[in-house]
């Protein structure tokens, strides 16, 4: 009895245990960006600036072609070290390195999307929300720091494209402790301008979040279309089963 009952206070304490490094920031919401077009930038993105560090071991290239894609297409844009169409999309960085040169290994985003969905919002929403708050800060060993996940140890891959922004902090009292002071985020400040504007950026950041929520159940389509089709097999195996049931009973008193 007293071991079930130490299984469940560590079960109860895993969530904490997972987010208890991340900060408290609001999410954003993430745009709905589900037509082809954006999925498929979104993959090229993924690509170019995700599959560098991070690996999605549950996807292969030529799943891809769901999204419109020839062969020929996914081999000349987005095969560059020698992959073949069927491969995994694995990256060649050991996890040993990965560990000594960022800190930490950078995990795998085949199911990213899902395993940062929580109460906050969903896992589209956080890294939505995550990949458009890096900011500036020399005191961090790869000179990034974000308000989603403070003291994170990915550096900003994107920052060629939105630029270099610092965070801007306000003194206001602590509503908990009289007489003590916190800082409250106040906003972001352009130091640079990026290749793309804000609101471009933003529509890059939701591509490629919509690529990786599409990566994570690539048939979600299609098993929203076969929920639909069962459930109206259902309803009409049920009207026939009452009117059945009705007849068979009518002259039974």
């Amino acid at each position: 009895m007293k071991l079930s009952k130490k299984i469940l206070a560590v079960l109860a304490l895993l969530p904490g245990l997972v987010f208890a490094n991340e900060g408290t920031f609001p999410l954003d919401h993430a745009p709905e960006r589900n037509d082809v077009a954006s999925l498929q930038n979104g993959a090229k993105l993924f690509v170019n600036y995700c599959l560098n560090c991070h690996s999605a071991s549950a996807m292969r290239y030529n799943r891809l072609r769901d999204l419109g894609l020839s062969e020929d297409q996914i081999r000349n844009n987005l095969l560059f070290s020698g992959e073949k169409v069927g491969d995994m999309m694995t990256i060649a960085m050991r996890p040993a390195d990965a560990k000594a040169w960022f800190g930490a290994v950078p995990p795998d985003l085949s199911v990213i999307t899902r395993a940062r969905a929580s109460g906050a919002g969903s896992g589209a929403d956080y890294l939505y929300t995550y990949l458009r708050t890096f900011y500036k800060d020399d005191a961090r060993p790869t000179g990034w720091n974000n308000m989603v996940v403070p003291n994170v140890a990915m550096p900003h891959v994107l920052w060629q494209l939105q630029g270099v922004r610092t965070v801007k902090m306000v003194e206001e009292d602590d509503p908990h402790e009289h007489g003590k002071k916190v800082h409250k985020f106040a906003g972001f400040e352009q130091v640079s301008k990026g290749q793309l504007t804000q609101q471009e950026f933003d529509t890059q950041v939701a591509d490629l979040v919509a690529y990786m929520n599409w990566m994570a159940e690539p048939a979600q389509d299609l098993r929203k279309r076969l929920g639909a089709i069962v459930l109206l097999f259902l309803a009409c195996f049920a009207f026939l089963a009452w009117r059945l049931n009705a007849s068979y009973w009518k002259d039974v008193k």
